[in-house]
Formats: structure tokens, C-alpha cells, sequence
């Protein structure tokens, strides 16, 4: 049934509400390239950059993305510390590796390719085309990857692209799409191929999503941002919900799984969608994992403390709650306490009162499989551990608390018929076998780099032919040459 206008705004206005509370009110426009007051401005500058952008060769198009990647790693650093400072979220290594991969691994005009068929009535080319101008909507928690990772592959495609910036991460975002600005206009390109509103609003938000220039709309956040840009009547990309589970049979190599799980967990503080949200481990092994998991920078909370951390992390309070990942039916403790989402491990552990290492990575609970903190996607390095007495359990469970957003899933075993089994259960886009989550994504595992990963809309992990649209020029009964 379609959605009516009406019900669109309310999505988006419940959306924004969540978002603009703790975003600063500062205007960046003015000196600023590419960021100016009004969706119209922004859109009109875009539109006009995108036909200097098209009109370029393929390899001139490939200095600009070579200026981009350069400038994004010279100033990794700079955004990484800026997006912490701002959001109050993540770790500065970690974001500097996210920024630094999204450079260089993100794809570019090799991911365009062309494809031909020949025979006896002659020769049809199908290329990639651009749409345009997008309107790319980024998020709090990987802030200026995102728009590192989407205006690499954007451009590459051949788009130019009007940013909608989360309030929270403003600064850190808008000074991203400013450094990739210049990094083009120095290299020859058209200015403002990435413009952006200095002012991100529920009524900006609006504008950009109904502009009648803007073609494609890409989200990248919560389900109810994706639910907002599908209904939206343009094409849409949304990248939304994950609860990733982390399977660990009896075969597997225990001390490798325990240093991924632990690594992979607590990278960034648990912000990625794509990380270990909870641990599914055999019994037989469960006590050798966690003695493992805790030599590699965990530490393992007491039922005291687990219930400390519940009244903590989770609340009822809706000025509070974040919007998380996955949508389920509210339950009675209420949802997750965004004043504790992507903070540091040992920072949490003092709100309860207890002291611990600075250098803890990662808090773990011993709980069951129905606990709130196995069922939601808690965004912070907390991580529960479930005992299950076999594999078929094992894959019983985390097909269920992965919740069917087919996002992402691990695990680790040496045995392939249980890695096929839970594959094929699970059905999600990205599946890491013993590995940390984020191999997924190219950051120690092969393939390429993206912080756009589309499972709702099945483009999978985005890159430069996400963006385009497919085009077909037939010559009827002529250069076939067999």
C-alpha cells in the first residue's frame, strides 16, 4: 500500500527529532566550499557542477578521485579527532583507520565496466550512466567516512552530490565535504561536485528528499531514515539494520576467534552496524573462549554488574533512547541510552562504579539468549556471550537475534559444513568466517571498502555502479566482424 505524504514527513520529523537534539546551531556557510544556507542553493550548485563532471573524460575524472584519496589520508587524523571531540562517540585510531580505508579502498571508475554482445544482427553496448545529482544523508557514528567512502564512489560514477549531515556530527562532516572540495577545484575539477546545508533541519531534510533535481537518494542509518527515503517516491540506496551474531563451534580455533571477536567488538566502540553485537559459543568450548577473550583486553562483568549495566544502558526515557539499528516491538526495559553509545569501556564501568583498565576494550556478560542486551544492537563494547549446548543451536539462535535485517554475521569454525549451514540460515550480505566483522568491509580481508552497505535495497556493499543507471545502444545488422 503506498505511503501518503503525510505519513512520509512524520517519518522523516521523528527521524530528524532524534537526530537534532544535541547538534549544534552554528551556520557553516559562507567561506565554506560547498556548504550553503538553503537545499535550493545546494541543489542549484550541484546541478551545475555534475555537467562540468560528466563532460569529462574517464581519466580526468580519475585525477580527481586520486586528489580526493590524498587529501582524505592527509587529513585523516584531523577528522578522525574532530568526529570524536564532536559526537562524543568512537576511538580516534579507529576512526583514522576507517578514514584512511575509506580512501583507499573505496572503488573507482574500474568498477564501471562496460559490457557488449555481439552476433548476427550486429552489436548492443550497455554502459554505466550517472544519475545526477544524489542526495546522500549521513550518520553520527561513522561521520566522515561516510562521506569519504560516498564521494569517491559518487564522483567516480560521475554524480555530483548535496550532503544531508547529521546535526551531531556537523562540523567533523561539513569539514570533510569541504577538504574533498578543494582536493577536486586543485585538481581541476568543476567546484561544488559536493555541496552540503550548513544547517541540517527536519525542513532541510524534507527539501532535499522532494527536490525535483535530486535522481537518487542514498541513506545511510537507522530504519527509520531507510524507511523515510524509500517512501520517498525517488529511487533509493538505504543502508540499515544489523544485530550481527558471532557463532563459535567446538572446532574452532579458540585463541584466533577470541583475539577477532575482541578486536572486531570493540573497534570504534562498537559503532560499525556491522560488528559483533553478541557472542553464540558451544559449551563445550564457552569457558576456554572467554578465559581467551579476556587476555586479549576483555573483561568479564559479574551478575552484580550486569545488572548495573542494564539499569544504565537502557532506559525509558524517550528524550534518551537512540534509535539503534533495528526496529522491534518496544519491550519493558524500555530502549538504549544514547548518552552511553560508542563510549569507552572503562568509562561505562565507572558510571557503575567499578574500576577497571584504561585500556579495556571490551565489557563481557555471561547472559541468555533472550536478554536485552543479546536483542538489541547495543552501538557501545558491551557484548553478551550466549551458551548453547550444540551448533544446530547455536545457528537456531542467531538466525532469530539477527532479527532477518540480513546485514552481517560471523564465525568461527574449522569445520564447513557448519560454516555453509549458518551461510545459508542466515542469508545475510556480509558473512566473515574466522575473522574480526570488519574484514567484511576490506579492512584486513580481501575486497573493497564501503561504509554504505544497502542489504534492504540489495545493492549489497555500494561502490561506483551502485550510482548509475544502465544504458544500451544497439546497432542493428553492423559491426559484427565474425
Amino acid at each position: 500500500m503506498a505511503i501518503e505524504a503525510y505519513q512520509i514527513e512524520k517519518i522523516v520529523e521523528e527521524v530528524m527529532r532524534k537526530m537534532v537534539s544535541g547538534g549544534s546551531g552554528d551556520s557553516f556557510a559562507g567561506k565554506a566550499k560547498g556548504i550553503f544556507e538553503s537545499v535550493d542553493e545546494a541543489v542549484k550548485a550541484a546541478k551545475a557542477a555534475q555537467k562540468e563532471l560528466v563532460a569529462m573524460r574517464i581519466e580526468k575524472r580519475e585525477m580527481l578521485l586520486k586528489a580526493m584519496r590524498e587529501a582524505a589520508i592527509a587529513h585523516a587524523e584531523e577528522l578522525a579527532r574532530l568526529a570524536v571531540e564532536e559526537t562524543g562517540m568512537g576511538r580516534v585510531t579507529d576512526k583514522i583507520i576507517k578514514n584512511r580505508v575509506a580512501a583507499e579502498k573505496t572503488p573507482g571508475t574500474e568498477n564501471l565496466q562496460p559490457s557488449a554482445v555481439t552476433g548476427d544482427r550486429g552489436l548492443t553496448l550497455i554502459e554505466r550512466a550517472p544519475y545526477g545529482v544524489i542526495g546522500a544523508i549521513t550518520p553520527s557514528t561513522n561521520p566522515c567516512a561516510t562521506v569519504i567512502n560516498n564521494s569517491i564512489s559518487m564522483v567516480a560514477a560521475g554524480n555530483s552530490v548535496v550532503f544531508s549531515v547529521h546535526p551531531g556530527a556537523k562540523k567533523a562532516s561539513l569539514l570533510t565535504v569541504e577538504i574533498l572540495n578543494e582536493a577536486i577545484e586543485k585538481a581541476g575539477g568543476p567546484a561544488n561536485v559536493l555541496t552540503a546545508v550548513a544547517s541540517p533541519s527536519l525542513e532541510n531534510t524534507n527539501a532535499l528528499m522532494k527536490h525535483p533535481d535530486i535522481k537518487l537518494l542514498v541513506a545511510t542509518g537507522g530504519p527509520g531514515l531507510v524507511k523515510a527515503v524509500l517512501s520517498s517516491g525517488k529511487k533509493a540506496i538505504g543502508a540499515g539494520a544489523g544485530n550481527p551474531p558471532a557463532l563459535v563451534d567446538e572446532t574452532a580455533d579458540l585463541e584466533r576467534a577470541a583475539k577477532s571477536i575482541v578486536a572486531g567488538a570493540s573497534f570504534d566502540n562498537n559503532l560499525p552496524c556491522i560488528a559483533e553485537k553478541e557472542v553464540i559459543v558451544v559449551d563445550y568450548v564457552a569457558n576456554q573462549l572467554i578465559s581467551y577473550m579476556k587476555q586479549n583486553g576483555a573483561y568479564l562483568a559479574n551478575d552484580r554488574e550486569i545488572k548495573a549495566l542494564m539499569d544504565l544502558v537502557l532506559t525509558k526515557n524517550e528524550n534518551l533512547k537512540a534509535e539503534g539499528c533495528t526496529v522491534k516491538p518496544e519491550k519493558l526495559y524500555g530502549g538504549i541510552n544514547k548518552e552511553y553509545v560508542g563510549k569507552d569501556a572503562a568509562y561505562i564501568m565507572k558510571k557503575i562504579g567499578v574500576d577497571i583498565p584504561e585500556d579495556t576494550k571490551l565489557i563481557i556478560c555471561e547472559v541468555d539468549e533472550d536478554h536485552p542486551f543479546v536483542l538489541e544492537e547495543l552501538m557501545m563494547p558491551i557484548l553478551p556471550i550466549v551458551r548453547v549446548p550444540n551448533v544446530q543451536k547455536a545457528i537456531e539462535v542467531g538466525v532469530r537475534v539477527e532479527h532477518g535485517n540480513r546485514h552481517t554475521a560471523v564465525m568461527h569454525s574449522q569445520n564447513i559444513d557448519n560454516l555453509s549451514a549458518f551461510a545459508r540460515a542466515v542469508q545475510t550480505t556480509i558473512f566473515v568466517k574466522n575473522g574480526p566483522s570488519y574484514a567484511g568491509i576490506g579492512i584486513g580481508g580481501e575486497g573493497y571498502t564501503t561504509f554504505t552497505i544497502a542489504g534492504p535495497t540489495g545493492e549489497g556493499l555500494t561502490a561506483a555502479s551502485s550510482f548509475t543507471r544502465q544504458r544500451r545502444c544497439v546497432l542493428v545488422d553492423g559491426f559484427s566482424i565474425v
